[in-house]
């Protein structure tokens, strides 16, 4: 997970950009991975634990008749909890976590059904995870996901003006 971090955070450094993060499965972890890495305060915003769904529409800005349809474990929901962390934190970027650590299945939704998310500039893009393991295995897994895909997204993008 560290190195995921540091690399997502060296590469927010050297463009100058923001980071905020919305989480629901992970409860913090991927802010907590992310604070480890020195000198990341130039470029982390904050973020929000959204474990309850109605959290969800309150704080993060999903729409609730899209939780109230689908339920807080899908790929449209995990793309509106990082457009919504970005926008009411005011950063560059915004990540998502949403999904089912188990041990018992949510909603009819299996464990190790994940959603991360990353929302930037130009969009945002979404990445289905289906893993294995204890709560412990798919909660590390899920933050080295979204960290990753948060990599992936800032080496295309397109560099700020």
């Amino acid at each position: 997970m560290s190195v995921a971090a540091a690399a997502a955070v060296h590469v927010l450094v050297e463009r100058h950009e923001t980071l905020a993060a919305a989480e629901s499965l992970t409860g913090g972890l991927v802010a907590a991975t992310i604070v480890e890495i020195p000198g990341v305060s130039a470029v982390f915003r904050g973020g929000m634990v959204v474990y309850a769904t109605d959290l969800k529409s309150r704080l993060a800005g999903v729409p609730k008749d899209l939780l109230d349809e689908r339920g807080p474990v899908d790929r449209d929901v995990a793309a509106a909890l990082a457009s919504g962390v970005r926008e009411r934190c005011g950063a560059d970027w915004g990540v998502a976590t949403t999904g089912v650590a188990g041990p018992e299945p949510q909603d009819g939704k299996p464990v190790g059904l994940v959603y991360v998310a990353v929302a930037g500039p130009s969009g945002v893009e979404v990445r289905e995870l289906n893993l294995t393991g204890n709560r412990e295995a798919i909660r590390t897994e899920s933050v080295t996901a979204v960290l990753q895909l948060l990599t992936d997204a800032l080496r295309t993008a397109a560099a700020p003006v």
